[in-house]
């Protein structure tokens, strides 16, 4: 199988500059705001992208497509750890990452994003191992070297 990592890849780089960005701006400012939302925004899409690549790399341990789509996501953060592509730390932690996620769409305030931007060094750590092991895992190379 060849999973492309790329996207999450890019996901990732363009998190950690709105990140950068935001930590940059001048404290309560609208560009404060505006990379603020952006970080929220990237938080969103990084899991969302992550979460397409762990359900790919997880019917290559004989899980069904069609029953993966419906399976609720934290189930799908169990089976990649039975899989050995997360440990259960890190699958602990993921956890606390959706929920804040989940959270997104009720609640843009201040105290979202201070709960979030306590989340988010922990989680660029954990998305860029996950992307990393997928990468090495089921990557194009990984691919051509087998054939």
């Amino acid at each position: 199988m060849n999973l492309n990592t790329d996207h999450l890849k890019r996901c990732i780089q363009t998190m950690q500059s709105s990140l950068t960005l935001y930590n940059q701006a001048e404290p309560e400012s609208i560009d404060q705001e505006v990379f603020r939302n952006a970080v929220v925004k990237g938080y969103e899409l990084t899991q969302e992208t992550a979460f397409k690549l762990l359900k790919k790399a997880l019917k290559e341990f004989g899980h069904g497509a069609k029953k993966l789509d419906s399976t609720p996501i934290k189930e799908i953060l169990r089976h990649a750890a039975t899989h050995g592509l997360m440990t259960v730390e890190e699958v602990e932690r993921w956890f606390a990452y959706r929920d804040n996620r989940n959270n997104t769409a009720h609640d843009y305030g201040e105290g979202f994003a201070k709960e979030t931007l306590t989340l988010l060094p922990g989680f660029i750590a954990d998305v860029t191992r996950l992307e990393a092991l997928l990468r090495e895992k089921f990557g194009e190379s990984d691919s051509n070297a087998e054939a």
